[in-house]
């Protein structure tokens, strides 16, 4: 049935498209001569180009990535063909683009491009299976956005059994697909090998988890039941799912020694990488299900105009991925406790760390949540070669955002006696901007800026002067909400770890010249910095004690209590010496524990309230 809906749309998109659909479209064969050297051969067919040059390109990201990933770099052996299929000559203009001219019409190009990390962005091949992300692996044509594709997979000699699991719209064999245009093709990612395939229903709906995993039947069996509870829990936040062009939704898991971890959200399906097996990262792995799978509403659906359309020969910035990313990075963690599959003390551990990431951390005295997420585009991968001190003054806008979402949702909870939540502002955000679709798909026709977001939450509370205060506060503000208090009706009490234990600062050491090295930027108002010692300096001496490893300065400090003066010997890069003096402060780290069992009395109220937040919702 998927096959006959699928290919019965691409016919009518082709028909009663834009004029752009009435061209031939481009034609990809892709095959793996060598699978053990990791490089995959790529032919692509360009129809009715015109007399004009043509230009191929490499994308330099990837949908659902933010910064620049270059994959020309592993492009090479590029030949081009005209319409008599003579060779002819390609230029590079730049180190992202061939030029092909005197073609006559048509272009065909023949290139091998390299590929050998099994994750959300990149290529990867051998002899076992080909993970596929389309920009890694994909010269598009500039300026045929709206063109159809046609993609043809070969195996490698001796493995003609290999099947393909995608988004894809199914062609006319099992080993031709399609997509409607660039936006959609750049989305698909494949898994062409020997994929495990399990099938579920749910509303209407089919789900695929296709599996690439050196575990049992029995353990993917058991895994994808889980996988269920998450798909069914996560619907109860929206009220529906999505209609997925391709007729399913597809979770695409790679669980290799080999693997890199990874989940990259698509349209209609993941990419879920780990070097973990279900057998021992059950918990790990589901929660990165959970995570993605909430994506293909937030972000995929209800997504940032900064990221409509996706831009693949720039950088792609956008102010709101404390909410397109961080919102999805809290509805992760609820989603395993509401379906059951997380129990209280392993989601306050998460929530905990989630606070202190940003509660405790003055690098949000420097940006906010939006300006963090604007910075998305020099730390979404990208690997910096000189120092930064983003140690104290970044904070990624994963746990950011999520912060913001567990304080707004606790906060909804209390100003409205539970009959508001974050789950209505979901909805909300669903209804105005995520389900109204496209008029082309792969392509979001109402894509939400940071005001849209803010008027979102004005309709929910029908308080505009809230929303306004919200937003001020702690998106666009520096502010930490009171984490305390608003746990509190919860039954959970948010506490310090350790009290009473010494504190000298949260930083990275390694082995020096002359003793301890600092190897991390100290962060501001802690006991390292206020003393002047930053990042390169030596810790020789503290407290009259020689200081050769981390286990020799931790007796030192433990021995101490906060508020204590310690002197040291410090020795810069140039090894210049100085003596400073070390005032220790209280550990800040703070954990989070139920009331009962810190000797408290959980009340009825409190049992409620925790309830509704963290149980089912079905």
């Amino acid at each position: 049935m998927a096959r006959v809906i699928c290919t019965a749309l691409l016919a009518s998109l082709l028909v009663a498209g834009a004029p752009a659909w009435a061209a031939a479209p481009v034609e990809y064969r892709l095959s793996f001569p060598a699978p053990e050297h990791h490089w995959m051969q790529v032919e692509v067919r360009v129809p009715e180009v015109g007399a004009g040059p043509v230009d191929l390109r490499m994308s330099r990201t990837s949908p659902g990535r933010y910064a620049l990933h270059e994959f020309a770099k592993n492009v090479y052996d590029v030949r081009a063909f005209d319409a008599n299929d003579r060779e002819i000559p390609v230029v590079q203009p730049d180190p992202f683009g061939w030029r092909v001219e005197r073609h006559g019409g048509v272009v065909r190009v023949e290139y091998k491009v390299f590929g050998d990390r099994v994750d959300g962005t990149y290529l990867a091949v051998d002899p076992t299976h080909a993970h596929i992300n389309m920009p890694a692996a994909l010269m598009f044509a500039r300026g045929l956005d709206d063109r159809g594709a046609i993609l043809t997979f070969t195996p490698p000699a001796g493995r003609e059994t290999w099947q393909v699991a995608t988004q894809l719209l199914p062609g006319r064999h099992r080993l031709e697909f399609t997509a409607p245009n660039l936006q959609y093709l750049m989305d698909s990612p494949v898994e062409f090998g020997p994929v495990a395939l399990q099938t579920f229903v749910l509303d209407g709906r089919t789900f695929r988890f296709a599996a690439h995993h050196d575990g049992t039947g029995a353990e993917l069996d058991s895994f994808v039941r889980d996988v269920r509870e998450i798909v069914a829990e996560q619907r109860t936040i929206f009220g529906e799912y999505p209609a997925y062009d391709s007729g399913h939704y597809t979770f695409l898991a790679d669980y290799l020694p080999y693997a890199s971890g990874d989940g990259m959200e698509h349209r209609n399906s993941t990419v879920i990488s780990a070097a973990g097996s279900i057998r021992q990262d059950r918990g790990r792995l589901l929660g990165t299900v959970a995570h993605e799978f909430f994506h293909n509403w937030n972000v995929e659906r209800i997504r940032p105009r900064a990221l409509e359309p996706f831009d693949f020969e720039a950088p792609n910035m956008s102010g709101e991925l404390w909410l397109a990313e961080g919102f999805t990075q809290y509805y992760g963690p609820l989603t395993l406790s509401r379906a059951g599959l997380a129990d209280l003390s392993t989601t306050a551990a998460t929530l905990a760390g989630l606070i202190s990431t940003v509660a405790l951390n003055p690098a949000r005295l420097v940006r906010g949540a939006d300006a963090m997420s604007r910075m998305a585009v020099f730390t979404d991968g990208g690997r910096p070669i000189d120092p930064t001190n983003w140690s104290t003054t970044y904070i990624s806008y994963y746990p950011y955002g999520a912060a913001i979402a567990l304080a707004l949702d606790l906060t909804l909870r209390e100003r409205f006696d539970g009959r508001v939540t974050l789950d209505d502002f979901m909805r909300a955000m669903w209804r105005t901007y995520g389900k109204p679709g496209g008029s082309r798909v792969g392509y979001v026709d109402r894509p939400y800026t940071l005001a849209d977001a803010e008027r979102s939450l004005a309709e929910v509370t029908g308080s505009p002067a809230f929303a306004a205060e919200f937003f001020a506060r702690y998106v666009t503000g520096h502010e930490a909400a009171d984490y305390e208090r608003l746990l509190a009706p919860a039954g959970l009490l948010l506490r310090r770890r350790q009290p009473g234990a010494a504190w000298i600062g949260d930083v990275r050491f390694a082995s020096g010249t002359s003793g301890l090295r600092v190897d991390s930027a100290t962060v501001p108002g802690s006991p390292l910095y206020d003393a002047g010692i930053d990042r390169g300096d030596e810790v020789v001496e503290l407290a009259g004690r020689p200081v050769a490893d981390a286990r020799a300065l931790a007796a030192v400090v433990s021995a101490a209590g906060p508020g204590d003066r310690l002197q040291a010997t410090i020795a810069d890069r140039a090894g210049t010496t100085r003596r400073v003096t070390l005032t220790l402060a209280g550990d800040p780290s703070v954990e989070l524990v139920a009331v009962e069992e810190a000797g408290g009395r959980l009340t009825e109220a409190q049992r409620t309230f925790r309830r509704r937040w963290l149980g089912s919702q079905r």
